[in-house]
């Protein structure tokens, strides 16, 4: 790039002005700069970016800026919105932009840069989804130059307009003009307009010559197919007009006229589990190769879209419950339930291919039995892996897949090893392996070692795991299918993420969700929360290594609890269910807030409020069963939990191994529900951390601690418990995500959209809009208070809208009598 000219004092560089405008509506207290890749612009530092300036034009407030450079200057930049210390607010969606001025600028020329603000909606067309997936509509088209001559010398009359309109929309084989109401434009004839050339990026750029006297000029961008057929774009009549009165009139304008104007485009789809996908090969469960029937079937249905369910292995425990989905054991390894043995290897022994036959008929069943199927294929895939090792592990395409994968590949298969020959994946319990370093992982994986072929049999199951759901993914994207992923917001506490990464994870602490409609006590996910501080400083490596892991097969992902990107319903480690939670962040309530309205009883709120007659009406006549085994009495008729008890985890292994547990045989079930309702009646949690914190229990009013307090603090808790869940925390969440998700979004060219289900901070959809993030909605579970069903025509345009039974309709759609074709693609649930 050429150097920008305005510090390096060189009379030898000619210069030019460039007059940034751009139509922008602030709050109070902003203003919008010019950050960008050339040091006339900051170097990418906004703070020493280019400071814009407001002008009223009509009804119309435009920024403005001013900069000399050098005639050959080019550069990348992006418009920021920042406050009056120039912290930045809000920026511009989609890709940089890039300035390359017009040939022909002289020294002292002024060139008018007009822009329109990115948004964030039409930034979405420029993801892989779109642009690799759907349209590619400008694959095999020849990119022009940037800039292009002029072909003539100019005179004062004379202004230069570029035209530059962004198509990511664009059929197969169309082009682009310009047409509007001079005869440069064609006099509003497409076939006689102004023909614009690909400069790549889906950007379309054509200049031309008009004369002073032509102004203002009335136009539009229009479309023409390969047939020959001409759409104009929707909307009023876009206008060019310079400003004859001033005396240093700009001699060139570029108009960066945004996105051309479409009809908001729609498409559907089906959001399906892989082990679901069953096909006439498959081996008791769907496999990564069974996606190509179903990409057909997608196809043949008119669908753009197929969303999976995570495909992470989550063999944590060797048990059927380790087949639930979003609890990894790692966040890059592909599962092993998903892998075709038969594509293995082309010289399968006869003896092995009877196996598999045997294995078929035994393992073809109505649900899948996953213990069964996993441990099938493994044994399978050992023995294959023992007849061909040395082929496939000395290949050029396996070396590749290790040097690209080793970071996450080796301590995948040390975990996986140290995993079965402990018994156990809680890596606490491995002695000297149990701290993870970099030095006991080169040993262990080395050369010579007796395990050094289970070791490697791991990296070959995942290589071919690569292999197939490569291969699926680029027929996915051959046949014009969005292939999307599941982000799943956890990780298993037992898993090679924890055991490597063990600084990026809160191990004493479990993820949830508060309580809600569907249930009282909440969700307790258990995986461990995140550290955020931890993880900012490297800029969140290990998520920008989880998306671009992603990226090699999806064109679009699903961010599972987008909201705990905002904050995290975070549980103590000893909770089994999830209502005595506290957000993370969030400010919490102050001891000299309490003390300011007249509450300083901190014990009596804080703790289990146990009282005599509480016990005799949840227990009845057993009361005194309970409190003998359970519960001390500290003061008269007052109790509280004993040692051994006072946590919801103590409390389910001491009912289940007490010595007294005959006395409660039967009541099992209702005697810990019992428990853990007088646990969890308190009004205030204090903070582990810091004695004088404290945070509102939720729906702390349904608790008798609650309504045995006098009406003073009655008032104040419901102040301060509204204030905490909704109004304190509403900037502190926005700019917690402000913070991560732009890493998540800018770590890959796929299409985002965030689940954004449950309790939702007023933040949370003005930040998605903000970010191009797509939405979720199930017309089941509105989020409109004192609705039963939503209303799909409401909905914003940004919304993934899912049919919950889509999967059974899909069944039901292949039912009955069907084809070859129909019964490999038939869903079974």
């Amino acid at each position: 790039m050429a150097s920008s000219g305005p510090t390096s004092g060189k009379k030898s560089l000619n210069t030019v002005t460039l007059l940034f405008k751009l139509p922008y509506y602030t709050q109070w207290g902003q203003s919008l700069l010019i950050a960008g890749s050339e040091p006339a612009l900051g170097s990418w530092n906004v703070k020493q970016g280019l400071s814009l300036s407001p002008v009223h034009q009509d009804n119309e407030l435009i920024w403005c800026g001013r900069v000399s450079v050098a005639a050959g200057f080019t550069c990348e930049y992006k418009y920021y919105v920042v406050d009056d210390n120039k912290n930045v607010l809000r920026w511009e969606a989609g890709e940089n932009r890039k300035l390359v001025l017009p040939d022909g600028v002289q020294e002292g020329d002024i060139i008018e840069i007009r822009d329109w603000w990115q948004d964030a909606s039409e930034a979405l067309f420029l993801r892989s989804a779109f642009k690799n997936v759907v349209f590619n509509a400008t694959e095999g088209v020849k990119k022009e130059p940037q800039s292009a001559s002029l072909n003539k010398s100019l005179d004062p009359e004379d202004i230069v307009i570029q035209f530059v309109i962004s198509c990511p929309r664009l059929e197969s084989g169309s082009t682009v003009v310009v047409t509007g109401s001079n005869p440069q434009l064609g006099r509003w004839q497409a076939q006689d307009g102004l023909k614009l050339s690909y400069v790549g990026d889906s950007l379309w750029k054509a200049i031309c010559v008009l004369r002073k006297s032509e102004f203002p000029v009335k136009y539009k961008y229009c479309q023409i197919s390969q047939a020959g057929n001409s759409s104009l774009e929707l909307g009023p009549n876009r206008e060019v007009d310079i400003d004859l009165s001033s005396p240093k009139q700009s001699r060139y304008v570029v108009l960066s006229d945004g996105a051309l104007r479409d009809a908001p485009w729609r498409g559907a789809g089906v959001a399906v589990p892989v082990f679901s996908i069953r096909s006439d090969e498959d081996l008791g469960v769907g496999e990564f190769l069974d996606l190509k029937l179903l990409v057909d079937w997608a196809v043949n249905s008119g669908f753009h879209l197929v969303q999976l369910l995570p495909i992470n292995d989550t063999s944590v425990n060797g048990m059927w419950w380790d087949s639930y989905p979003y609890s990894s054991l790692s966040v890059f390894a592909l599962h092993p339930l998903y892998l075709r043995v038969q594509a293995l290897s082309d010289a399968i022994p006869a003896d092995v291919k009877e196996e598999i036959q045997q294995a078929k008929k035994q393992l073809d069943k109505k649900d899948v039995d996953y213990e069964a199927a996993l441990s099938t294929k493994l044994s399978i895939a050992r023995k294959i892996f023992n007849l061909e090792k040395d082929k496939v592990l000395n290949s050029s395409s396996f070396k590749q897949f290790l040097s690209e994968n080793e970071e996450w590949l080796k301590p995948y298969a040390a975990f996986c090893f140290l995993r079965d020959f402990f018994e156990t994946s809680d890596h606490s319990q491995w002695g000297r392996f149990s701290q993870f370093s970099k030095e006991k992982l080169e040993k262990l994986i080395s050369e010579g070692t007796l395990h050094h072929d289970v070791i490697r049999f791991h990296y070959y199951v995942q290589y071919h795991l690569y292999m197939q759901l490569s291969d699926a993914a680029a027929y996915a994207r051959k046949k014009k299918v969005i292939l999307k992923g599941d982000l799943p917001i956890g990780v298993d506490r037992n898993s090679v993420d924890t055991w490597v990464y063990p600084t990026l994870f809160r191990m004493n602490t479990a993820t949830g969700a508060p309580p809600d409609y569907f249930d009282k006590n909440g969700q307790n996910w258990g995986f461990p929360t995140y550290n955020w501080e931890e993880m900012s400083k490297d800029n969140y490596g290990w998520w920008r290594a989880r998306l671009t892991q992603m990226a090699k097969y999806f064109t679009a992902y699903r961010i599972d609890h987008i909201l705990g990107f905002f904050r995290i319903w975070e549980l103590p480690d000893h909770a089994a269910t999830g209502l005595l939670g506290k957000f993370r962040p969030s400010i919490p309530l102050s001891q000299e807030e309490f003390l300011s309205e007249g509450l300083w009883d901190f014990n009596r709120m804080s703790r289990p409020y146990i009282r005599q007659e509480i016990l005799e009406e949840k227990f009845r006549s057993f009361w005194t069963v309970i409190a003998a085994n359970f519960l001390n009495e500290y003061q008269k008729q007052c109790y509280e939990f004993k040692e051994d008890c006072n946590t919801e985890k103590k409390i389910i292994a001491k009912i289940k191994t007490s010595p007294e547990k005959s006395l409660w045989l039967e009541k099992e079930d209702s005697i810990r529900r019992g428990l853990f309702d007088l646990l969890q009646n308190i009004v205030l949690i204090r903070d582990p951390e810091d004695s004088t914190k404290f945070y509102p229990r939720f729906n702390l009013e349904d608790t008798s601690s609650f309504r045995d307090l006098d009406e003073h603090s009655k008032n104040v808790l419901r102040r301060l418990y509204y204030d905490y869940y909704f109004a304190r925390q509403e900037n502190l969440w926005r700019q917690n995500a402000l913070k991560t998700l732009p890493v998540l979004l800018n770590s890959s060219d796929m299409l985002a959209c965030g689940e954004d289900l449950g309790l939702i901070p007023a933040c949370v959809h003005p930040v998605m809009q903000e970010l191009g993030l797509i939405g979720l909605r199930i017309q089941r579970m509105p989020s409109e208070p004192n609705t039963e069903f939503g209303i799909p025509s409401q909905y914003s345009y940004m919304t993934v809208f899912v049919l919950p039974h889509v999967m059974i309709a899909l069944h039901y759609v292949l039912g009955g009598k069907k084809t070859k074709e129909e019964e490999v693609v038939s869903t079974r649930l």
